[in-house]
């Protein structure tokens, strides 16, 4: 039962019970391995990914709530360790989707399975949290309305129509990309197909790594593992701040639009101190709005959790393009692609709604300015930061004792970077910004560590090779160029 499977884990996150590990990778070792299959097209990518998951399971073994559903919660980390995989693997064809798919299955699939097979899990994807998880107790795991209603804290009455309004959802995401088929068929495929049998040995490897929280695991397992993690943390992230469209402020039975909180509000935010940005923005009412600056310095502002949950933003002299950039993400220009002409000038906004309200100000833009943002898969030219020296004198393992801090300073000939007790992600993000293309983090390297950096800025024809020298000389690290397919924010003209 899923409530059984909490117990397990809080078993192991109290005592380190091996054993207690053991039972819940037997127990959801088929189906981890069979939604990665289903991702990577790929038996050996497939099990890296599975191995991957129970070392994510068993690192955050203390921090899931009492709520969980463990097998939806699996299914969902599998799809973010298998994205990550995917970037590093893109030597697969979908041709092969078909091999995979007979190799697989104990019986030759159906039709009907061999068309819905590549669609599940990114439809599976778009549903609610508790739409996902009711499916994945029915049909991945097979269990009957009464034990779908008690791990949701329902009814049986209530744990069907959830199930069944969920697979109509699933069906329509189907129908609307050519799989025309009724909600029972599809039920029955999932429920025939979804779960095959992992590899005899892989249960017993995966424990044995994923108790030892990775230390055992290859580099590359260590990479997906990492960059997965920066993904469920963006996720949280992302589903904490997020409302609803349209509606910004519901208040009892009335709901406050864009337009109307404008009308409603005389509060100044737009100030010339940026100084005090935090404290106009701490105080200020309900607010999404966006005008031309009365800032010459610019600078931005956020209050709330670092989570993201109930985060306000207020940002000055801001381009057309760096508010897409905030409202779809936090993108680098250089990971950017700007496909229509945008508006010139610079604006201030503030987006005080509750928790964020991020699609609110993707309405504003694109109202105010009608254009877009899109995530694209798109090949293009990146750099690998990959480890050449090792023991570099300017990266250096953190001491557990050390608080994160991090500063830097630009100034007109020479710039200086200090990280302490943080991950590279800082340092990916430096490289990219400076180097103006994107820069990929292949060092494998997990752990927290200190960096310190110089490197000079006088000459801008040969101001991007004297970073790469000082990257390499100082930190004992490369930046190797090569071609690849990335994401990207595509900016375009709304539809």
């Amino acid at each position: 039962m899923p409530n059984d499977d909490l117990t397990l884990l809080r078993e192991y996150a109290r005592s380190h019970s091996e054993s207690a590990f053991a039972s819940l990778v037997e127990r959801h070792v088929n189906l981890v391995h069979s939604v990665a299959l289903r991702q990577v097209h790929d038996p050996h990518l497939a099990e890296d990914v599975t191995q991957a998951v129970f070392i994510i399971l068993a690192r955050k073994a203390g921090t899931l709530g009492d709520n969980t559903i463990l097998s939806g919660w699996l299914c969902r980390v599998t799809r973010y360790v298998s994205f990550r995989a995917l970037r590093g693997e893109w030597r697969r064809q979908q041709r092969e989707q078909e091999a995979y798919m007979q190799s697989t299955l104990n019986e030759p699939p159906s039709e009907t399975w061999m068309q819905i097979a590549p669609l599940l899990d990114a439809a599976m994807e778009k549903l609610s949290r508790k739409d996902h998880d009711a499916l994945v107790l029915r049909f991945f795991e097979n269990r009957n309305f009464s034990e779908v209603g008690l791990a949701l804290g329902a009814s049986e009455d209530t744990a069907r129509m959830r199930v069944n309004r969920a697979l109509e959802k699933l069906r329509k995401f189907l129908a609307k990309r050519g799989v025309n088929s009724t909600a029972s068929t599809i039920a029955e495929q999932i429920s025939t197909n979804s779960v095959q049998a992992a590899p005899v040995a892989l249960a017993k490897t995966v424990t044995a790594v994923a108790i030892a929280k990775g230390a055992a695991a290859s580099a590359s397992t260590l990479t997906l593992i990492k960059e997965a993690l920066k993904i469920m943390a963006w996720t949280k992230a992302k589903m904490a701040i997020a409302v609803g469209v349209g509606v910004l402020l519901a208040a009892g039975t009335t709901t406050v639009t864009v337009k109307e909180i404008e009308k409603m509000s005389g509060y100044q935010w737009q100030i010339f101190d940026n100084g005090v940005k935090g404290e106009v923005l701490r105080k200020a009412p309900p607010l999404m709005e966006i005008r031309p600056t009365v800032s010459t310095s610019g600078g931005s502002a956020e209050v709330g959790s670092g989570s993201g949950n109930d985060m306000k933003r207020l940002a000055m002299a801001y381009s057309v393009q760096m508010m897409v950039m905030e409202a779809y993400g936090s993108w680098s220009e250089a990971r950017t692609i700007l496909a229509t002409k945008l508006p010139s000038g610079h604006y201030d906004y503030i987006d005080s709604l509750p928790k964020g309200a991020t699609q609110a100000l993707k309405d504003a833009i694109k109202e105010k300015f009608d254009v877009v943002g899109r995530v694209a898969t798109v090949e293009t030219n990146v750099l690998l930061l990959q480890v050449k020296t090792p023991n570099a004198p300017g990266l250096k393992a953190s001491t557990p004792a050390s608080m994160p801090e991090q500063s830097w300073n630009f100034g007109e000939s020479s710039a200086e970077f200090h990280s302490s007790g943080a991950p590279l992600l800082d340092l990916d993000h430096l490289c990219e910004n400076e180097l103006g293309i994107p820069v990929l983090d292949r060092t494998g390297l997990t752990n927290n560590f200190d960096v310190e950096l110089k490197w000079e800025r006088k000459n801008d024809a040969s101001r991007k090779d004297s970073f790469k020298k000082a990257v390499l000389d100082q930190l004992g690290l490369e930046l190797v160029p090569t071609n690849m397919p990335i994401e990207m924010l595509v900016v375009e003209k709304a539809p």
